[in-house]
């Protein structure tokens, strides 16, 4: 930030004197003190050989085609979310292959046309966040104990594709520009885990690209003193009321 200040003379005003007058060293800039250095990561182990492979899969990356689900023109907002999940519990029941991440989805049969405080599946939102102009689906599924599945769908080739997945003890979620943020419950008391899943174009699906831990219980103040109150001393007379003055009268002839 530039804080020198720029003087403008009157065109009658020829003196330096008066240049100076109007350039104080109020805006000049002040040092800040000594710099700390910076110091560069020093590698740890470096003979160690780097491992080749994850040490376990946590379904990162993961897409599913959920088939028997269309939509005229792959309009997602003509999507039943409802069906999809229907659809997605009936292929998991019967495929050999479970997938990576399975969540029991209970109480389907609870979900009608209408609203049903017993549905596990939750109002569906729609945004766009891959980046190509075109909504995607968000669903929230309750699952038991407590917890949360949130799941992204989009059109593939004209085929609906799960490409998010996740589930946890979820405080909130919500979309801040393309990622979808998740905040859940951590293992410590006072904090919280909070990951944010983005669009990945190499990947074609939403990967967890931000997980972090952060401080939330509230801050510790100090609860301020009272001072007390004097007491008054019994001892102590209050004082005395000042005689009033006499005004001399004037002297009768």
């Amino acid at each position: 930030m530039n804080s020198r200040r720029t003087c403008t003379a009157a065109a009658a005003v020829t003196a330096s004197v008066l240049l100076l007058a109007g350039c104080g060293d109020s805006g000049e800039l002040r040092s800040a003190g000594p710099t700390s250095t910076a110091v560069g990561p020093a590698r740890l182990w470096p003979t160690l050989p780097p491992a080749s492979a994850a040490a376990d899969n946590y379904g990162s990356g993961h897409t599913e085609v959920v088939k028997g689900i269309t939509a005229k023109g792959d309009d997602i907002h003509r999507v039943n979310p409802v069906e999809v999940v229907r659809a997605q519990a009936a292929a998991a029941s019967a495929s050999p292959n479970p997938s990576p991440s399975p969540t029991n989805v209970v109480g389907l049969d609870d979900c009608g046309t209408e609203a049903s405080t017993k549905c596990p599946v939750l109002k569906a939102y729609y945004r766009d966040l891959t980046g190509d102009g075109k909504d995607e689906l968000v669903v929230g599924i309750r699952l038991p104990k407590g917890q949360l599945a949130v799941r992204c769908y989009k059109f593939e080739d004209h085929k609906l594709t799960q490409i998010m997945g996740t589930s946890d003890a979820v405080v909130s979620v919500e979309i801040a520009g393309r990622d979808v943020i998740l905040r859940a419950v951590a293992d410590l008391p006072g904090y919280e885990y909070r990951t944010a899943w983005s669009w990945d174009a190499h990947q074609r699906a939403m990967l967890p690209t931000r997980d972090e831990i952060l401080r939330t219980g509230p801050p510790t103040t100090s609860t301020p003193t009272p001072t007390p109150t004097p007491e008054p001393n019994p001892t102590t007379s209050p004082p005395k009321p000042k005689s009033p003055t006499t005004t001399p009268s004037a002297p009768t002839r």
